[in-house]
């Protein structure tokens, strides 16, 4: 039994339990008024009760019981080869931590949408779009990004209205952005700028990671570079020193880190991810301080797998 279906399990089992425990005492109270008052109340009442409450059950853990069922789902040779050649972090994972990024893949494909707006998708536009999502959360199994419903692949870059070249006049800037307003709970990327992100080589650039480390960032209420759901307190006044400092040898030309993370810290955290993720040998060696920020950050040392 893997660690996810364990999980799961129990969290069904727990529900089972107080379900059972519920059912219990409605039908033993039901019958003590009965016996008591000498009512001639049909016990269809209380019967109509517990059907509530296991329809109940059954609704908050309707999710755990897919869940199950995926996890008895093989996943596609074809899938891991896919993933082998296009992903350097799936390539460097052990045979036991590669099943639970497959199980996570298969959860992200089943429960959000990925649609194509004037492109058509895939299963390899998918694996990499559930991919970008898990990479920064892979220790942290039971992460779910409750912020997010739906993924929309452009067909290419695009500008603040979504605009892409097919319109005339338009300047197109943007590979990727976390909707919100009206697009709340939605994640906007181009699809050549999310494939050149997993072109299986060291690079610097994945703009499916960038995206997903902002709705991390935003869990807290606020996109602002400092990610409090994963980042200890002690380590706040540091970070944020450490991206003031790196900030000012970007600036100088003395950082090869791009130069889009002088926009702002949340854009800073979110392009420093990207290279820690898709080059994190080369990550470590040219910013050993900021490699041990991200080690704290997510919870991987990624170097020592690669």
């Amino acid at each position: 039994m893997t660690e996810l279906e364990n999980y799961y399990r129990r969290k069904i089992k727990r529900s089972q339990i107080t379900s059972a425990v519920l059912s219990i005492i409605i039908l033993a109270g039901y019958t003590a008024i009965v016996l008591t008052v000498k009512s001639d109340r049909p016990i269809i009442l209380a019967l109509v009760i517990v059907l509530g409450i296991g329809l109940a059950h059954w609704h908050y853990n309707r999710k755990y019981y897919q869940r199950l069922k995926l996890l008895h789902q093989p996943f596609s040779n074809e899938w891991v080869q896919f993933l082998e050649q296009h992903s350097l972090f799936y390539r460097n994972l052990k045979i036991e931590e590669r099943q639970l990024f497959n199980e996570r893949i298969l959860f992200f494909l089943s429960e959000k949408r990925i649609e194509g707006i004037d492109t058509s998708l895939d299963d390899s536009t998918r694996l990499l779009v559930a991919a970008s999502a898990i990479i920064p959360t892979f220790a942290f199994p039971y992460f779910e990004y409750p912020d997010v419903e739906e993924v929309l692949i452009y067909p290419n870059s695009f500008d603040e209205k979504f605009q892409t070249a097919r319109y005339t006049g338009v300047h197109e800037n943007i590979t990727g952005m976390v909707g919100n307003r009206f697009m709340n709970k939605t994640v906007i990327l181009s699809k050549p700028d999310l494939l050149a992100g997993f072109d299986g080589t060291k690079n610097k650039n994945n703009v499916g990671v960038h995206e997903f480390v902002h709705l991390i960032d935003k869990i807290d209420g606020a996109v602002d570079g400092v990610p409090e759901f994963l980042l200890d307190n002690a380590y706040v006044l540091p970070w944020l020193q450490a991206i003031k400092e790196e900030m000012l040898k970007i600036e100088r030309g003395r950082s090869d880190i791009n130069p889009y993370a002088l926009t702002n810290n949340a854009e800073f955290l979110a392009v420093v991810s990207e290279y820690f993720f898709n080059s994190p040998h080369e990550f470590h060696q040219k910013h050993p301080e900021l490699y041990q920020y991200m080690v704290s950050i997510f919870h991987q040392n990624i170097d020592e797998k690669s």
